[in-house]
């Protein structure tokens, strides 16, 4: 070859070279050009990302590359790390659990997850390594490059948590929406929208209607809350409304709170009835609350303990009421103060624990009775009552039996009255002389029988008084207890009562027999 053929050679050489050099440059330029500029390899040629891929020994973990560490870290479980995965794995690969119950026999497990709601297909590579060490890999098929893996899995995850959201907002009962520094609502959920067109008579548009006046935030308050009202084809639907600020704008939830109305309303009503009931009793009513203040009182306390309604309306404590009490001179005279402070501490106390009832005799001659019953949480309640003529009434009814078991008793008769039972439901002095032990019919018979000598006048006793046939006498003659001769009469009080008298012999005119039969000898 000549000199001038050589010279050609390595002039093509030397501008294919220089060629290549000034492409290579132009690319690398390109590449960093402002239009490229921060741009970066795909994932897995630069090796910055790594794949899915843990190993357990058993099932504690041991190693685990930075995106498996991260998906670990996503779910928010206070299991081990191993409980975590197969939480995470078991919705997502349906044969997986089955699966890893034989990797002992298989030594290889593979299958792919099912569609989920994201766009992502993961395949899972269970490997045995050893007897006890498990390489467990999460790749995506579709992708590429390794690296991709963690955002096709990181993508499947944030669709999931974003539809679960979505439809956990769109079926809750609750209104929830969101609203600007103007009031504006810039977004609401399905039940917020169903209200909104149920109201609406033309569709609705952007921006949504306001149902509810809501509470508006306070800078720095936190959260607020208001019971707000929505009519809606003649009925009334009532909520408790929460106000949350973020950031410029303000999350609202309204909570349906009809069942919580309605009750309020009846405990009202109930209370109304209550304190009408109380206002019309004739029985004084304080009911005081676990630290024993007055929460509750009728008019007819104020009328019987002439306390006044300021004092009352004030709600005293037990012992400011009791005290007061004793100043008006509306309870007992005490000996001294201190035996009137234990007085009303045992009251109290006796009150808290059971039913507890006292007489109160008032230096005015009046009678109270003070019941003290205990309430629920601790309460206790005190009723006032006059029983000034109820007492009366008693002291007479005793007054008079007092004086009719005296009349009783100064009879020179032996009276006694049988009961339907046969027991002896009164009788005199005389009577229990005569027949001592005898407190019942059967009782009555036996003595009579045996201090008898003619039995005719005690059977015919015994059968008038056992017997309800007709044509029997009602008098007779009998034997006493000491061979006396007595004289007997049953009358019938109604009822199924019988009164038996028993005539014993007159001192008098036994006597008068005496003198005369003594003046007949003289004579």
């Amino acid at each position: 070859m000549s000199l001038h053929g050589i010279g050609l050679v390595f002039l093509a050489v030397l501008t294919g070279t220089a060629s290549v050099l000034l492409a290579v440059a132009l690319l690398r330029w390109w590449d960093r050009g402002p239009g490229r500029r921060g741009a970066r390899l795909p994932q897995g040629l630069d090796g910055s990302l790594k794949p899915m891929v843990l190993l357990f020994r058993g099932q504690r973990l041991v190693d685990a590359t930075p995106p498996a560490r991260a998906l670990l870290d996503r779910i928010s479980a206070p299991e081990s790390e191993w409980t975590r995965l197969l939480q995470w794995i078991g919705p997502r690969f349906p044969d997986a659990i089955d699966g890893l119950s034989r990797i002992g026999r298989a030594g290889r497990f593979e299958c792919l997850g099912q569609s989920g709601t994201g766009s992502a297909t993961l395949r899972l590579l269970v490997e045995q390594i050893d007897s006890d060490l498990l390489r467990i890999t999460i790749t995506d098929p579709q992708a590429e490059y390794a690296g991709i893996v963690v955002d096709s899995m990181s993508q499947q995850a944030m669709e999931e948590e974003l539809d679960l959201l979505r439809r956990s907002l769109d079926q809750t009962p609750m209104l929830v929406w969101r609203q600007d520094a103007e009031e504006r609502v810039t977004w609401a959920n399905a039940a917020y929208l169903r209200k909104a067109e149920a109201q609406a008579d033309e569709p609705i548009g952007w921006p949504l209607p306001r149902l509810l006046d809501s509470p508006r935030p306070v800078p720095g308050a936190g959260t607020r809350t208001r019971r707000a009202s929505l009519t809606q084809n003649g009925a009334v639907f009532w909520y408790d409304c929460h106000s949350h600020p973020t950031g410029d704008q303000t999350m609202m939830f309204a909570l349906p709170a009809d069942a919580a109305v309605r009750a309020e309303r009846s405990l009202r009503e109930f209370v109304q009835t209550l304190t009408k009931t109380f206002a019309d009793l004739p029985i004084g009513l304080a009911i005081f609350d676990r630290q024993r203040h007055l929460q509750l009182f009728n008019p007819a306390l104020i009328d019987l303990t002439s306390l006044p309604t300021g004092f009352l309306t004030a709600r005293p404590t037990l012992f400011d009421l009791l005290d007061k009490l004793r100043e008006l001179r509306m309870v007992p005279e005490p000996k001294d103060f201190r035996s009137w402070r234990q007085q009303m501490s045992d009251l109290e106390s006796a009150a808290a624990t059971g039913h507890h009832v006292e007489e109160w005799s008032l230096p005015g001659g009046q009678t109270y009775r003070v019941t003290g019953r205990p309430h629920p949480d601790g309460a206790v309640a005190f009723l006032f009552e006059d029983i000034t003529s109820e007492m009366s009434l008693t002291r007479r009814f005793r007054a008079e039996m007092t004086l009719g078991h005296s009349i009783l008793d100064g009879l020179g008769d032996a009276v006694a009255v049988f009961g339907q039972d046969g027991q002896v439901i009164m009788s005199n002095r005389p009577y229990r002389e005569l027949w001592p032990g005898a407190e019942s019919l059967a009782e009555a018979l036996a003595c009579w029988q045996a201090g008898a000598e003619a039995g005719s006048g005690v059977a015919a006793l015994g059968a008038r008084l056992t017997q309800a046939e007709t044509g029997l006498r009602d008098t007779g003659l009998m034997a006493g207890p000491q061979g006396q001769l007595l004289g007997w009469a049953v009358t019938k009080l109604g009822a199924g009562r019988q009164m038996v008298r028993f005539r014993l012999p007159d001192p008098a005119a036994a006597a008068l027999a005496d003198d005369k039969a003594m003046l007949a000898s003289a004579g």
